[in-house]
């Protein structure tokens, strides 16, 4: 195949709506944006990390990064100097970064070799550290304009939480960390599991109902861990023996707002989250969601990722309105002989002109992604994908229309 002028680096995903940080480009029938997870798991690493997310800014085609949980590893010390110096790696970002919190970035750091913090106030370290400005990340902020629930009064301290627009799509990122959702087994009250779950839970709601008043054609959520396990679906046959004692699930919440979503936004959705363990191609499609009556949630896709070298890969999906099928999802990879950076101008927000992209010498193993349809539900009965990797589904053009709301004030 032909090779192409574009760069691999992190972890890439792209959207059939929207483009880079400026207003027309945005308008653009093509884009493409990064996302990255599990990337530093030691000091040593930063170097190579830093390269990841300098590769993702010089692709043109990247409309944004996202940072998909886990910014440090499990047996890095939860201190302040470390989050200063990861949050300085991300704000060097020539693209537009939204950071989303992941398990180790603060509800394990109460564990020893975590240094033993309480992971409350960890959390609100990097609430401070990370989110206290009301845009993105990075030496270019999205041109357009970003939410954060705390903007909503009841739910002032939930900074991370945050919804932006690119062209018809709506994206959200929440804090659902891996590790039953932090979720603690010991008596009493859960405090900060409880009131986090109706944070979310409202987050997803008023994604759904501002997606339908803008006329949005699809929705994006960004979570770091994985709440659609396949073992939390099924009945323990012997739970009589546990007295009692099994272990709540997490997750179960998040689930059932992820059906209401669906039924209350007709349009596609798509769930991003990191994967447990590595897949074969470095990342799954599937549609595993299912209601209540255990009917498949067809308007929901939900996409895994776990690649194989997180510091030199990444995902991408990319989307062009003018295909048959708009969404493609394929691992790129940095090139090996990756152009140093021209350096930032004092002010920190631009630079000489970016350094030439370095050619890839093939395409990918690419897998195409149609736009979905509401009902009924058409995938083979084993569930299996297509030899070319696409839902065996209409394209956006044969979609119905979104129903449409008249103007509200958003609810505080």
């Amino acid at each position: 195949m032909r090779s192409l002028p574009r760069l691999v680096a992190a972890l890439a995903l792209a959207l059939p709506f929207g483009a880079f940080c400026s207003v027309a480009r945005a308008q653009s029938p093509r884009y493409a944006f990064a996302v990255v997870a599990n990337v530093i798991t030691a000091q040593r690493e930063e170097a190579s990390a830093q390269r990841l997310i300098d590769a993702i800014g010089l692709d043109p085609q990247t409309a944004f990064i996202v940072y998909n949980g886990n910014l440090k590893g499990s047996r890095e010390v939860c201190a302040d100097a470390l989050y200063e110096r990861r949050h300085d790696m991300l704000e060097a970002s020539r693209a537009p970064l939204v950071f989303v919190p992941g398990q180790h970035d603060w509800s394990s750091c109460g564990t020893s070799g975590s240094g033993a913090y309480d992971p409350l106030e960890r959390l609100d370290l990097l609430r401070q550290t990370f989110f206290s400005d009301p845009t993105t990340l990075g030496q270019n902020p999205l041109a357009l304009a970003l939410t954060r629930e705390s903007e909503i009064s009841r739910f002032r301290p939930y900074r991370e939480n945050v919804r932006w627009q690119l062209g018809d799509t709506v994206f959200v990122a929440m804090n659902v960390p891996d590790g039953n959702n932090h979720f603690l087994n010991a008596g009493g009250r859960n405090g900060e599991f409880e009131d986090r779950v109706i944070a979310n839970g409202f987050w997803l709601e008023h994604a759904a109902e501002y997606a339908k008043r803008r006329n949005a054609r699809a929705i994006v959520i960004f979570i770091q861990a994985d709440p659609l396990q396949e073992h939390d679906e099924r009945t323990d046959r012997f739970a009589w023996l546990r007295f009692g004692h099994r272990t709540r699930d997490g997750y179960l919440e998040f689930r059932r707002n992820l059906i209401r979503l669906a039924e209350t936004f007709r349009g596609p959705i798509v769930l991003v989250h990191t994967a447990d363990t590595k897949l074969a191609r470095g990342f799954a499609i599937d549609q595993p969601l299912r209601n209540e009556k255990g009917a498949k949630v067809t308007n929901f896709t939900r996409i895994e990722f776990a690649l194989h070298d997180p510091l030199t890969q990444w995902l991408e999906v990319d989307a062009d309105m003018t295909r048959r099928t708009p969404l493609r999802v394929s691992v790129r990879n940095v090139p090996r002989h990756l152009p140093l950076l021209p350096p930032l101008l004092p002010d920190g927000k631009g630079s000489t002109p970016d350094a030439e992209m370095p050619e890839v010498s093939s395409m990918p193993d690419v897998t195409e992604i149609p736009g979905m349809q509401q009902a009924p539900d058409i995938l083979p009965e084993n569930g299996a994908w297509s030899a070319s990797g696409a839902l065996p589904v209409p394209t956006p053009h044969g979609q119905p229309a979104i129903p449409q709301m008249p103007p509200q004030t958003p609810s505080q």
